[in-house]
């Protein structure tokens, strides 16, 4: 009986806390462990963050930092498998809608859209993508990419987000996809240069100055973009603007996992955290799902078949019987991760492909490591 007071008391003060600060609290799990900064640091951002929005609780999932008990406390021993493991349940339970992690190797379909402040105009700018992988084929990912920063816009509330594609290889491919798309009722609003030729290729006076709300480009491209937004004024050992490298999104993919750097700062989390809570409210999975229905039926799949740009192999292999993959190889070029992973198939190995925040993974069981490497060597992946 005692208990079921304690619920009730809970549940009341709950609905007090609500009608007191305009509404549900959104819980995010942060991942408070890894940083190169020191675990304070992002205990740090956390606090700045719930200081600043009322609405927001966040979990800190490790182990307890005394000092910290405005916090709520997922306690876990301090290793990294521990940690995502608790905070991969606490996301499957509904303890937490999202979490900031600072690893996590997503599978391939899935990519992070950040987030940077540009210098020239202090205005936002979404960097699609910037972790993860949303397809194997270069040109695919970035047409992929445009369609997921898209619903991350609409899911923080702009309703025509203006999109740009950043001039690199490729960008003329992926820009003739995206017009065959308008063509066939898929609404895209493309952005222009602030360059005298005008145009929707992204230069780098574009970006400076925001002249997007969406900036599409390849993973590790994006990657590098983060990374010099985030710290041109610290040095690069610090990141200390922007909103981080930003939610999950994928096809099929319900959950929200953002990602900070092992270098960003308190500020950076807190914004981080901003950043998830409000695409939590925003419904991003719904908008994710309406993106991709609306590209499905603009033809999307159908003409990137067209164009050959799907990865394909000469020759079919079936997978192993599947096994739990603890392990991580890296060094292999993103190009040819899906090749390395059916090279290991023929062998008899079980892999699968990923990629974490310091590239492309191939993703083994910890008694495969070197014999995995071993056959990736022999075939050139390595």
């Amino acid at each position: 009986m005692k208990d079921k007071r304690h619920m009730i008391g809970e549940a009341l003060a709950e609905l007090v806390e609500q009608a007191r600060t305009g509404g549900p609290k959104v819980r995010v799990g942060l991942m408070a462990a890894g940083s190169e900064l020191g675990t304070e640091e992002l205990l740090a951002g956390a606090v700045l963050a719930m200081e600043q929005d009322s609405r927001l609780r966040v979990t800190a999932i490790g182990t307890r930092v005394s000092g910290y008990d405005t916090l709520e406390w997922l306690e876990t021993p301090d290793r990294e498998t521990a940690i995502t493991s608790a905070m991969e349940s606490a996301l499957a339970e509904g303890r937490i809608s999202a979490a900031v992690a600072l690893h996590y190797p997503f599978p391939l379909g899935v990519t992070t859209i950040g987030r940077v402040v540009t210098p020239a105009r202090g205005r936002p700018l979404l960097i699609a993508a910037s972790t993860g992988m949303s397809a194997a084929s270069r040109i695919e990912a970035m047409v992929r990419n445009a369609v997921y920063g898209i619903a991350v816009a609409k899911a923080l509330g702009m309703e025509r987000p203006a999109v740009g594609v950043l001039n690199l290889d490729g960008a003329a491919s992926v820009q003739r996809v995206l017009a065959r798309m308008t063509e066939n009722g898929y609404s895209i609003n493309f952005a222009g240069s602030v360059r005298a030729d005008g145009g929707s290729l992204l230069r780098g006076n574009d970006l400076l100055a925001g002249a997007a709300d969406v900036c599409v480009c390849d993973t590790l491209t994006g990657n590098v973009l983060m990374k010099l937004f985030s710290a041109f004024n610290t040095g690069g050992g610090y990141e200390a603007l922007g909103w981080g490298y930003g939610p999950s999104v994928g096809e099929k993919w319900g959950k929200i996992v953002s990602i900070i750097s092992r270098a960003s700062g308190a500020p950076v989390i807190a914004n981080a955290l901003f950043y998830t809570a409000a695409l939590v409210r925003g419904g991003l999975v719904r908008h994710v799902e309406a993106e991709l229905a609306a590209a499905g039926n603009a033809g999307l799949d159908d003409i990137l078949s067209s164009l050959a740009l799907t990865s394909a192999t000469a020759e079919e292999v079936v997978a192993p019987a599947r096994q739990p993959v603890d392990s991580e190889i890296h060094g292999i070029d993103v190009l040819a991760i899906e090749a390395a992973v059916k090279v290991l198939w023929k062998a008899g190995i079980y892999a699968e492909s990923g990629m974490g925040c310091t590239g492309p993974v191939v993703k083994v069981s910890g008694s495969h490591v070197e014999e995995s490497k071993e056959a990736l060597r022999r075939n050139g992946f390595l």
